[in-house]
């Protein structure tokens, strides 16, 4: 032992190997580079280990380690496969500490930044964000995903469970799919708290045993005349936009994102692409001749794409615009969607028009598995001949010149 000094092992720069005893060596690269060994024999096999380079390991902590290693031999450890398991044992601890770090609230940003691409708008963003953030990051925002468990889950929805259950069960489906996406990240394991089937539907009521399906405020049939007569009487391009949603029976953000692009004049169609549609499939509307005569008097506005263009440059009417709309003519019972349903009853009350042509002009879907493979076509002229019909009998005034609805005939 011994064979080395500090000194010698600093100056030494001719590459070779240098004994300093008992295993310990000191090899000298062409480079320059210096870095220390140790050679020993287990199971009769030889093997060398490193125990670093000079000068960040000095001779005497060199020596230092070599006898630790020794120590290992003599109790029939092999010291490699002992620091191999101290490095992954530290590796193991350092992710955990890293997977603990990486909170709920994170995660949950992650997923809305790389799906908000694909979502409509930006109010589905929001809506997740607002959700997540009232209800869910009080209790789970700060825990680590693999942290989140059952009882986390029920303490969030169980409150609002009854109360909110619409809220609620979207809340649960958004808890579930960032823990999926933890999953995936390997983040967490096992199963997903938040799960509904076979899960949390043996902790929580059905939904539909705690709430009535809820309807959006509509407008009976028989009023509607005289409603579109009240609307026509504003000249604002709101009014306008509300005019061509209800002879249309589109939904709001159908109409309030159109642009000029979309519209065939010639052939008098509207076609609204597949991103715009709830159900991503490209949607096309049969203009009537009211609402032709509702396009014709936008106005083009040089440099806006949209039919119903915002004061801010490049963007479209606001989706709150046809509610303010409706409120400022006193109808605030009423929901523009619910014209939708408005025109549902209409088509089945007074009109022979069979269920899927109704059905595919609020482009619904109208049939599933083997049926479905089966429609090649949208039934666009039957639909035609639908919308002309619907448009005729909400452009013509009452019979009667008495009070109707809440609004009186001009």
């Amino acid at each position: 032992m011994g064979k080395l000094n500090p000194k010698q092992v600093e100056n030494l720069a001719e590459p070779g190997t240098y004994e300093d005893g008992d295993g310990l060596r000191l090899v000298v690269k062409a480079t320059g580079r210096k870095s220390w060994v140790l050679r020993f024999q287990l199971n009769g096999k030889r093997r060398e280990m490193g125990l670093g380079g000079f000068p960040d390991v000095s001779l005497k902590v060199a020596r230092l380690a070599a006898a630790e290693q020794r120590k290992l031999l003599s109790t029939g450890i092999d010291p490699m496969a002992a620091r191999d398991a101290e490095r992954e044992q530290l590796r193991a601890s350092q992710l955990a500490a890293a997977t603990r770090a990486v909170t709920f609230k994170t995660v949950a940003t992650d997923y809305i930044a790389a799906h908000r691409a694909g979502w409509k708008n930006a109010k589905h963003a929001q809506q997740w964000e607002n959700t997540l953030a009232t209800y869910a990051e009080p209790v789970i925002g700060h825990l680590p995903t693999s942290e989140v468990s059952t009882a986390h889950v029920l303490e969030i929805l169980q409150p609002i469970w009854t109360e909110k259950t619409e809220t609620a069960n979207r809340l649960r489906n958004r808890i579930e799919l960032i823990l999926d996406a933890a999953k995936a990240r390997g983040l967490r394991e096992g199963e997903n708290p938040a799960r509904w089937r076979g899960h949390l539907d043996k902790l929580l009521p059905k939904r539909s045993k705690v709430q009535a399906r809820a309807h959006h405020a509509a407008l009976p049939w028989r009023d509607l005349p005289a409603f579109m007569i009240e609307l026509s009487n504003h000249d604002d391009l709101t009014y306008k936009a509300m005019r061509l949603t209800i002879l249309t029976a589109c939904r709001t953000s159908e109409v309030l994102g159109a642009a000029w692009e979309e519209i065939d004049l010639e052939t008098s169609t509207w076609t609204i692409p597949a991103q715009r549609m709830k159900a991503g499939k490209e949607h096309r509307v049969p203009l009537s001749d009211a609402a032709l005569e509702v396009l014709s008097s936008l106005p083009r506005i040089m440099g806006s794409p949209y039919l119903f263009p915002s004061t801010r440059q490049g963007k479209h009417l606001s989706n709150m615009a046809m509610l303010m709309g409706l409120r400022r003519i006193g109808r605030e019972d009423l929901t523009m969607h619910g014209f939708r349903s408005t025109f549902r009853d209409w088509a089945a009350e007074r009109t022979p028009y069979p269920r899927e042509v109704c059905e595919m002009a609020l482009a619904h879907k109208v049939a599933d598995g083997a049926e479905a493979a089966y429609w090649r076509g949208d039934i666009f002229e039957k639909r035609r001949s639908l919308m002309a019909d619907w448009a005729q009998y909400a452009t013509t005034p009452p019979a009667e010149n008495v009070i109707h609805g809440d609004f009186k005939r001009a």
